[in-house]
């Protein structure tokens, strides 16, 4: 792509991103209420999920942006926090504790 191109496409991507930014922050405040008043649990358990998801994307379009990198050791640890929490209260769900402590 030419310099010209770029600078043509520029305002249109930056008001994209700012577009996808609110969509996505309509959606976490939606994800928010359903953890508070799920119908059950595992509803609970998949919207904080998703909560998670929606940070993530909300960091990488805060990385396009903002034109940087920087952004991207963020959006892998949310993403491995993520995992493991969600690891965690599934756990808790179907055995109602997390750490199993056999003392036999």
């Amino acid at each position: 792509m030419g310099e010209e191109e770029i600078a043509v496409l520029s305002p249109f991507l930056e008001t994209v991103t700012i577009v996808c930014i609110v969509g996505i922050s309509i959606s976490i405040f939606i994800l928010i209420y359903r953890v508070l008043k799920g119908p059950t649990n595992p509803d609970r358990a998949v919207a904080l999920d998703a909560i998670g998801v929606n940070l993530m994307a909300l960091a990488g379009l805060l990385a396009i942006l903002l034109v940087t990198t920087k952004f991207n050791d963020v959006i892998l640890l949310i993403g491995i926090l993520l995992f493991i929490g969600t690891i965690a209260i599934a756990k808790f769900l179907e055995k109602g504790v997390i750490i199993d402590r056999d003392r036999d």
